[in-house]
């Protein structure tokens, strides 16, 4: 029953919105952190309908995105992510998670070499909580 509900969501447009747990269970974090991160970062304006639902548009996923892995991967404080935004829009979204070399001027002040551990580190967490995930279904 879960898989066939996996499989509505996955067929679902890249053009179309996502409710909250859509966006959540994509990025991984609870719905709780894309709520405080609405209201930290501006830039994320989910339509609000009745009830209060939000409905994500395919650029806010995107954004949100990037603003996860300035956070999470890269190690920015909120503070940082909001300046990288606020400086740079267009870049901040449109750069990869890959490239986080371009933005260590505008870095929590780590060395390149902690950066990479921290990174390292990251990747090994993310793929430890997977498996962890898989084990408990």
């Amino acid at each position: 029953m879960a898989e066939a509900a996996e499989q509505r969501r996955g067929a679902k447009s890249p053009d179309a919105f996502r409710t909250i747990s859509e966006v959540a269970a994509e990025l991984d974090v609870p719905q709780h952190v894309l709520r405080f991160w609405e209201s930290k970062f501006t830039q994320v304006r989910p339509l609000k309908r009745g009830g209060g639902r939000r409905y994500y548009r395919p650029e806010d996923v995107e954004l949100l995105r990037r603003i996860r892995a300035l956070l999470y991967a890269e190690g920015y404080t909120i503070k940082g992510v909001q300046k990288v935004l606020r400086e740079n829009p267009r870049k901040a979204i449109i750069e990869s998670e890959r490239s986080p070399s371009s933005a260590e001027d505008e870095g929590p002040g780590l060395a390149k070499d902690q950066r990479q551990k921290i990174q390292s580190v990251m990747v090994e967490l993310v793929a430890l909580k997977r498996l962890l995930k898989e084990r408990g279904r």
